[in-house]
């Protein structure tokens, strides 16, 4: 729906945008809140590596649901009832968390807690992401990088608090995460009593059939695929872990039925699949990584140095999301060759970042790392918006619910998992006493890994919890593992090893993604370049990449 200027296509468009802008902010406060507070939970409540992976997970399981059904009823039911489903959502996951008292129960509240944090920021996000691809046609780049620069705001502030109430005043876990209802509360204000204009897709009168066919049985194929490894991920919990699966696989196969039915059973476009493949990979690389990289550089060098640097890479991520219209126009960097530069540091910034032993190193990888992951989300996005038109809401919506859907049960819990499988490796492999004494009472799983058994959670707790107290007494370094008793020593280094090895093993993703994001550079030039279409009477132009 280009309107043939850069200028914005509603009066509004500006309240609209900032609406947006903190309803993505409460999410990253209350993200990076937890992220802070995992150490707080596995000490209480003797979850494993692999449970607090869990937990994160369903923190973005959730929002898959929530931006999917969101981006097809959108246009339906308009975007004002969403956020109001939206701001009830975060209210009552609050409620359900902090349900969480005992190890008894504490591990379905946090599950199911975060779950409806989750679904209430996917419901947000399906409006937020069309809305402002709606509202700056010419400009989508930029002004999805700007919309999307509240997520590491948020992550900044609730990094700050979680440093200052943490850390410093040592409050209970749960008035510091409480904090993000001040956000909710802010842009159900801002949101209130204002008109939406609608997607080009929409405009023209385009049926959801219509909408969905440069999706079809292809890009339905991957999100069907995540959604029945949820069912059986939820399922597991009430019958066999076998059954559970295969109901999982059973209700994929009836969603991509759906789909084929819905769409006439269209192939889909091949373009579109191979932006949602590699949107699960950006998920499982940025957010994932994002639920795990304060408690893996807290765990490194310690608590209070792993939330600054967090902090750090997060205002990095900021600052530069205001740049992409710079890179874009005057540098004269396509979309995806910015993809390309960011996937490539990525993969260098983790690598840099499993090295570190000081906090001078750290800033320096982390710089590295940051600067790679802070294009990602909103340019794939943008790609999608600028390629495929005639989708309206709805593929941007699915990409982004196959991003955090992954983030969810691939990125998280699989760091979780390798963090378990490598500590547990590293102990046995320096102390084979300490390991039989110290082990998980239960392995962790994870895919088609074989199982491993990591270090036992409470009892990594208890050592940390040590080693923060003579911190606390001035030591810092190698000074202050020398203070350590032999047996929590040889705990943390461990530890620390599965972390390092972690980092490493997560660098393999950016990798892939970078080889991906060549051939789309070269698939473009040999196509005349990269460029924006639109839809010409009903029928979108260049979207038939097959």
């Amino acid at each position: 729906m280009s309107n043939g200027s850069s200028e914005p296509v509603a009066a509004n468009a500006q309240r609209l945008l900032w609406a947006g802008f903190m309803a993505i902010l409460a999410a990253g406060v209350g993200f990076a809140i937890r992220g802070g507070i995992f150490d707080n939970w596995q000490a209480a409540f003797n979850f494993s590596s692999t449970q607090l992976g869990a937990i994160g997970g369903a923190g973005f399981s959730g929002f898959c649901f929530g931006i999917i059904i969101g981006g097809v009823l959108c246009d339906k039911i308009g975007y004002g009832k969403l956020v109001a489903t939206a701001f009830v959502l975060h209210v009552l996951s609050a409620v359900v968390t902090f349900g969480a008292s005992t190890p008894e129960n504490a591990y379905n509240m946090l599950y199911w807690g975060m779950f409806l944090f989750a679904l209430a920021n996917g419901c947000l996000e399906a409006v937020a992401n069309p809305l402002v691809a709606t509202l700056f046609p010419e400009k989508r780049t930029h002004y999805l990088n700007i919309l999307h620069a509240s997520w590491p705001a948020g992550l900044i502030l609730g990094g700050i608090l979680g440093w200052i109430l943490d850390d410093r005043m040592k409050l209970d876990w749960k008035i510091q995460l409480s904090l993000y209802l001040i956000p909710t509360a802010i842009y159900g204000v801002m949101f209130m009593g204002q008109s939406f204009p609608k997607s080009e897709a929409s405009k023209r009168g385009l049926k959801l059939g219509e909408m969905l066919q440069d999706v079809g049985l292809l890009g339905g194929l991957v999100v069907c695929f995540l959604l029945s490894m949820f069912m059986g991920d939820v399922l597991k919990s009430v019958v066999d872990e076998t059954i559970a699966k295969y109901i999982g696989y059973a209700v994929g196969a009836g969603l991509l039925l759906a789909v084929g039915i819905i769409t006439k059973f269209s192939v889909g476009s091949v373009l579109m699949f191979v932006l949602f493949l590699t949107h699960a990979l950006v998920g499982a690389v940025e957010l994932g990584t994002d639920g795990w990289i304060q408690n893996i550089t807290g765990n490194i060098l310690s608590s209070e140095e792993g939330k600054i640097l967090f902090v750090f890479t997060s205002a990095l991520m900021f600052a530069l999301r205001f740049c992409a219209d710079f890179i874009e126009k005057k540098i004269g960097m396509s979309p995806v060759g910015i993809l390309l530069v960011c996937a490539v540091l990525a993969c260098l910034g983790l690598n840099l970042t499993s090295r570190i032993d000081a906090f001078a190193g750290a800033i320096l990888a982390l710089t590295v790392y940051g600067i790679g992951k802070t294009f990602f989300w909103p340019t794939m996005l943008a790609v999608a918006s600028d390629r495929f038109p005639r989708t309206g809401a709805i593929a941007i919506s699915i990409m982004g619910g196959i991003g955090m859907m992954s983030a969810g049960l691939i990125g998280s819990p699989g760091l979780g998992y390798f963090k378990d499988r490598y500590s547990g490796e590293a102990l046995k492999t320096a102390n084979v006493a300490s390991y039989e004494a110290n082990k998980a009472e239960k392995p962790s799983k994870f895919l088609v890994f074989p199982d491993a058994v990591g270090i036992d959670g409470k009892k990594l707790g208890a050592a940390q919890k040590e080693l923060d107290k003579i911190r606390e007494e001035g030591a810092s370094g190698k000074a202050a593992f020398e203070k350590l008793k032999p047996e929590d020593r040889v705990l943390i280094e461990a530890s620390i090893t599965g972390d390092r090895n972690t980092l490493v093993a997560d660098s393999c993703i950016p990798a892939t993604m970078a080889v991906i994001y060549l051939i789309l550079l070269i698939y473009f030039k040999s196509i005349g370049g990269y460029k924006a279409v639109t839809i010409e009477s009903g029928t979108a132009l260049g979207t038939a990449e097959n």
